[in-house]
């Protein structure tokens, strides 16, 4: 959730530290700003994961999280550098593809990836192609799938806590690895959210076209 930085949280700094840590999507109100200039409170951006600083016994089931990762030829050496990270990270991670470089078509590899999620013999899903919109089209194809398309680390959270995504689609000419790390992170430590949420989620798995 965005956290919004009012005049209060800056005079409040300004009586120790006088720095505030901005995490991802954090707002700042105009006159924040301002009262900010006068007290001398200087705003610091932080990563929502310092990825060096992720014990792995912090990661959301990491042993047991079985995680199938695919990819067309856009995003394949983007798919091999997470690959190599995940399986570092002690996940078990199954390779749908594509292997290798040469030209192919990400709806063949997105419904892979998504039948192994929607069939329970991955947990999680990954894929990757140039620009990640067309393989979150062709994973949602599949019944019971949920695919968000994220490009930081709070679309990755929200996809989770409020959307329950179990697919995760990223453009490998969009954001690079050391983001894509952070986001693959984030969404997979992230649990789905409040039940609050389940009846909208629950709204999308059951739509049938009314369509004749």
């Amino acid at each position: 959730m965005s956290k919004l930085i009012t005049v209060k949280d800056v005079e409040q700094a300004a009586k120790g530290s006088k720095k505030i840590v901005l995490q991802p999507g954090s707002m700042i109100t105009p006159l924040a700003k301002d009262r900010a200039k006068e007290l001398k409170v200087e705003f610091i951006e932080a990563r929502q994961t310092a990825l060096n600083q992720v014990p792995d016994n912090q990661l959301q089931d990491a042993q047991q999280l079985r995680i199938a990762i695919g990819a067309d030829h856009g995003g394949y050496y983007l798919k091999e550098e997470l690959k190599k990270f995940l399986l570092e990270k002690k996940y078990d991670v199954i390779d749908m593809g594509t292997h290798g470089p040469e030209a192919c078509d990400y709806p063949d590899f997105a419904f892979k990836v998504a039948e192994q999620v929607a069939s329970g013999k991955a947990k999680r899903g990954i894929m990757i192609d140039s620009v990640g919109i067309g393989s979150a089209m062709a994973a949602n194809r599949v019944p019971g799938i949920l695919a968000a398309k994220c490009n930081n680390v709070v679309e990755a959270k929200s996809a989770r806590e409020h959307n329950y995504a179990n697919v995760l689609t990223l453009g490998a000419k969009i954001i690079g690895s050391n983001m894509a790390r952070e986001i693959v992170l984030a969404f997979l430590n992230t649990p789905g959210g409040a039940e609050r949420h389940q009846r909208r989620i629950r709204k999308i798995l059951d739509y049938k076209s009314k369509i004749k």
